[in-house]
C-alpha cells in the first residue's frame, strides 16, 4: 500500500521526518531556533486510509524534560476540532528515548500534538473579536523580532490593577485556551462575577506574550532563542522585546495583581507557584496568595495544593522569572499557574486528559475566584 505523507510546514507545526515505511514512520522534533530546547510537536498524517498508525518520535533522552514522557498520551484530532489523546508509550532504551504513538484514524487524516495547538489565526480572531466588545480597548504594546504585534486587551472601570498574560513559552498552548475562558468570563454581560470584576478592576490582558515562538513551532523560546520567563530582571529590545514591552506598559499601571499563565510537562496536576524568597515582600502579599489558592482550591476540584515546585528560601527567588519580578518590583500577589500536558489526576479524564476546554473551563473558574477573593478582601 502507499506510504502514509507527514507535514509540518504550517502555523506552529514541528516534526522532522527520518523514514516512513507504509503506516510507520520514524520521526525527530526540530529544537527551537538558536536553541536547544525541543519537546513540541505538531504534524498533519494524511494517507492514513482508516489504517493503524504507528508513529515514532525518537531522540527525545535530550529532550527540555525527558521526565514529561512517562505517562504521557499524545494529543490526536481527525477535524482540528476535538482533540483526544492516542495510546502511546514511552521507552528511554530505543533509539536514545522514543515515544511511539499508535492511532487509528477514522479517515484519510490525522493530526497530532502534543497538546491540542491554539493557531497565530486564532490568536488574531480573538483579538479583533475581544476588542470590538463594548468597554474593551486594544493597545499593542510593541513589536517582536519577527515584527508581530504584543497585543494587550484591556477592560473594566475600577482601580485595582490586574495583569493576566500567557504563552511565554509558545508551546504551552493550554494557556491560552486558558485566556480565552478568563476573557469570556470577563466579558460575558451575563456573567456575575465579571461583572463585579469589571467594576472594580481595570484588566490588562496579554493573551500571548510569544507570538514568533507560537508561530514558529517553539516549545520555549522566542525567535532569538531566548526563554522570555528568564528575562525579566533585564530585558533587551535585542534579546526580549516582548518581555520589556509588557513590562514597561506594567511600570505605566502598577500592579496589584498578577496571573501567568503556563504548563507543565512532568506533574500531571494543575498546581499554582508564588513568589517566595523575594527580597522585599510586603506586608499582606504572601497572606493574600496562600488566600487567593485557598479561594480556587475551594471552587474547583481541577486545582490542587498537594503538588507542586519547591519552595525557595528567603533571598533565593530568581528575580529573572516573571512571577518573583513583578511581586517584588510592585509589591503585587503575582503567581504563575501551571497545567499539565498529561492529565489532572486527581479528576481524571480517560478521552483527552486535560484538554483545551478544561483550561478554557479553569480560566473562568480562576475569575471567579477573583472576585471571591476581592469581596473578601472589602
Amino acid at each position: 500500500m502507499q506510504d502514509i505523507q507527514i507535514h509540518s510546514a504550517f502555523d506552529a507545526g514541528n516534526i522532522t521526518v527520518l523514514s516512513v515505511d507504509g503506516a510507520s514512520a520514524r520521526l525527530a522534533i526540530r529544537p527551537d531556533h538558536d536553541s536547544a530546547f525541543y519537546q513540541w510537536f505538531h504534524f498533519r498524517v494524511s494517507g492514513a486510509g482508516g489504517r493503524t498508525l504507528t508513529l515514532k518520535i525518537t531522540g527525545l533522552n535530550g529532550s527540555a524534560y525527558p521526565g514529561g514522557w512517562t505517562n504521557y498520551r499524545a494529543a490526536v484530532s481527525h477535524d482540528r476540532d476535538y482533540w483526544g489523546r492516542a495510546d502511546t508509550t514511552w521507552d528511554a532504551g530505543e533509539d536514545n528515548g522514543t515515544l511511539t504513538i499508535t492511532h487509528t484514524p477514522d479517515g484519510d487524516f490525522a493530526w497530532v500534538a502534543y497538546f491540542a495547538p491554539y493557531s497565530m489565526e486564532r490568536h488574531h480572531d480573538l483579538i479583533g473579536q475581544t476588542a470590538a466588545l463594548p468597554g474593551v480597548t486594544y493597545r499593542c504594546l510593541g513589536t517582536t523580532l519577527d515584527g508581530q504585534p504584543i497585543d494587550c486587551l484591556t477592560l473594566g472601570d475600577g482601580t485595582y490593577q490586574v495583569w493576566l498574560q500567557a504563552r511565554q513559552h509558545p508551546g504551552e498552548t493550554m494557556a491560552q485556551w486558558w485566556m480565552e475562558g478568563a476573557i469570556d468570563a470577563l466579558t460575558d454581560p451575563a456573567n456575575p462575577h465579571g461583572r463585579h470584576l469589571r467594576q472594580h478592576c481595570r484588566f490588562h490582558i496579554v493573551p500571548n506574550a510569544n507570538p514568533d515562538g507560537s508561530a514558529r513551532g517553539h516549545l520555549r523560546t522566542n525567535a532569538a532563542g531566548v526563554n522570555l520567563n528568564r528575562e525579566w530582571h533585564d530585558p533587551t529590545p535585542e534579546r526580549s522585546p516582548e518581555v520589556l514591552a509588557i513590562r514597561n506598559a506594567m511600570d505605566e499601571t502598577g500592579v496589584d495583581f498578577c496571573m501567568d499563565v503556563h504548563g507543565d510537562e512532568a506533574i500531571a496536576a494543575v498546581f499554582m507557584a508564588g513568589f517566595d524568597g523575594i527580597p522585599d515582600l510586603r506586608a499582606g502579599q504572601a497572606e493574600g496568595y496562600a488566600d487567593y489558592i485557598e479561594t480556587l482550591r475551594r471552587r474547583t476540584p481541577d486545582f490542587q495544593t498537594e503538588l507542586g515546585y519547591p519552595v525557595a528560601g528567603p533571598g533565593k527567588a530568581n528575580l529573572t522569572m516573571a512571577t518573583n519580578q513583578i511581586a517584588q518590583r510592585y509589591g503585587a500577589v503575582a503567581m504563575t499557574l501551571e497545567m499539565p500536558f498529561k492529565d489532572h489526576d486527581p479528576l481524571p479524564c480517560p478521552d483527552q486528559g486535560w484538554s483545551a476546554e478544561r483550561s478554557a473551563q479553569l480560566g473562568r473558574d480562576c475569575m471567579a475566584a477573583l472576585c471571591e477573593w476581592l469581596r473578601a478582601r472589602g
